[in-house]
């Protein structure tokens, strides 16, 4: 693979980073890829190399592609941590994904860092909005990781499946939602658009490998804005496993530059849901759904927005959020979902216990039913 003719473009109010990939060792061509932002932060937006290695290096591999070739020069740092990333997912995939040669020119030096300033990534999900709840309580405003940037991503979930189409109008729906949350945080809220994940949309290289890496790809366009980012974790400690975003890997996206954290794993999903509940503006203005529907923030009938309203009864919360229409959910809900596939299991099992405390045995016999099949 080779990345170049990197540069940058205006249209109208948006900005863009642009880059060419060129496939050497398969039949994909050549294809622009690129991540755009609104012009008012020009200043602060580059077509970083580093963005684009970071964000190709995944589809490359899993296409079997021998090497990434760049004519711009990037961080000795970067290099060698990308190598430890190749490193992790070989042992992940049994050496199915083989690590690939990056050939490009190492920076003899590096600026100073000019700023400290934090950012992070915010979905309107669990997750991100406990990541931001916690740095408000724990950060002084004073302090360089008081986050006072987040990103909304068009072309992750909302956007990134091709065949799904690209659904703007649910993009600018969700981002209204966010806006109320993130004004009430006192933190900038920057939609991105980028066409990264197309390069190759698999749904397991997508979520078991690739899309912390488009994350951080976003993260080093604005290495002149920021210094650091965090990234919301998936799953606590004691289920870590392989995964698109872990703690082993997010990190090592990271250049001298641009730190990238991967965040509150000690933390359990059911445990994120209390931190958010407790913050009414995100609790009634939160977005777990992967549907996207037209007409609905969440709606009510995918298998996230089931589990987040069986964790919301399990804690005696759902009747207590608008962010549903829904306050009712029934073991048929549960029971037409496979909920033992692609690491579900640790979600539902604690909200077992919960679920029988709150007197709905039917729910907590709906998921020891499939979970006991598993076993």
């Amino acid at each position: 693979m080779k990345i170049s003719d990197f540069n940058i473009s205006q249209n109208g109010d948006d900005i863009q980073a642009n880059a060419l990939v060129q496939f050497e060792d398969c039949d994909r061509g050549k294809k622009q890829i690129f991540i755009k932002t609104k012009k008012k932060y020009a200043d602060d937006f580059t077509a970083n190399p580093h963005a684009f290695l970071v964000g190709c290096l995944l589809p490359a591999i899993h296409l079997k592609e021998k090497r990434i070739f760049l004519d711009e020069k990037i961080c000795p740092l970067l290099k060698e941590s990308l190598n430890i990333a190749m490193a992790i997912i070989k042992e992940w995939t049994k050496g199915q994904y083989q690590p690939l040669k990056i050939e490009a020119e190492i920076k003899p030096d590096i600026k100073p860092l000019q700023h400290n300033r934090t950012g992070m990534f915010m979905s309107g999900g669990m997750d991100s909005l406990a990541a931001l709840r916690l740095n408000r309580l724990n950060y002084p405003a004073s302090h360089p990781g008081f986050v006072k940037d987040s990103f909304f991503l068009h072309g992750f979930d909302i956007g990134g499946v091709v065949e799904r189409g690209m659904k703007y109008h649910v993009f600018e729906r969700a981002k209204e939602a966010i806006y109320k949350i993130t004004n009430d945080a006192k933190i900038e809220l920057i939609p991105v658009y980028t066409n990264i994940r197309h390069l190759c949309d698999e749904r397991a290289l997508w979520l078991d490998s690739f899309f912390g890496a488009v994350l951080a790809s976003i993260a080093h366009t604005f290495s002149n804005r920021l210094n650091m980012i965090f990234i919301g974790s998936s799953y606590d400690i004691p289920n870590l496993h392989p995964c698109g975003s872990h703690p082993l890997l997010d990190p090592e996206y990271s250049s001298y530059d641009m730190r990238i954290r991967h965040r509150d794993y000690e933390l359990s999903r059911i445990e994120k849901i209390k931190i958010v509940s407790r913050w009414d503006v995100a609790f009634q203005n939160f977005r777990v759904c992967l549907a996207n529907v037209p007409d609905r923030l969440n709606c009510g009938k995918c298998e996230k927005c089931v589990r987040t309203m069986t964790e919301l009864t399990a804690l005696g919360l759902l009747h207590k959020t608008k962010a549903f229409d829904e306050d009712e959910i029934t073991a048929e809900h549960i029971s037409q979902f496979d909920i033992t596939i692609r690491v579900r299991p640790p979600f539902y099992r604690p909200m077992v216990p919960l679920l029988k405390e709150q007197g709905r045995n039917d729910l907590a016999f709906a998921i020891e039913k499939q979970i006991g099949k598993a076993l």
